[in-house]
């Protein structure tokens, strides 16, 4: 009755096939700032790069696409303005709002 289930069977999960428009691109984005992990956000923004097409994104930037690559890859510290230039890209806008958690204990 309970069957065993083994990591190595079960489905790569990819977040980029979930990401159809902006309105599913921001809210990706905005979880993933929120926690604060700057590699998590670098790592979103590749994925969202892919999910939009690596090519397009590079050339909306106005950056290489190897540099593209090589700014979005896993470890990577690229330099905000091209964080700036990708966002951009990919038509979103930080936007800065009051942090509730710290104005409730601030």
């Amino acid at each position: 009755m309970n069957q065993k289930i083994r990591i190595s069977e079960l489905p790569d999960f990819d977040p980029a096939e979930y990401l159809r428009d902006a309105d599913d691109i921001a809210g990706y984005l905005s979880a993933v700032l929120e926690e604060g992990d700057t590699g998590a956000v670098i790592e979103a923004l590749g994925t969202i790069a892919r999910a939009r097409g690596m090519t397009e994104i590079a050339q909306e930037s106005g950056l290489a696409r190897e540099a593209l690559y090589r700014a979005l890859r896993d470890g990577a510290s690229p330099r905000f303005d091209t964080v700036m230039r990708v966002i951009r890209a990919l038509g979103m806008q930080l936007v800065a709002v009051p942090d509730s958690h710290r104005a409730a204990h601030g």
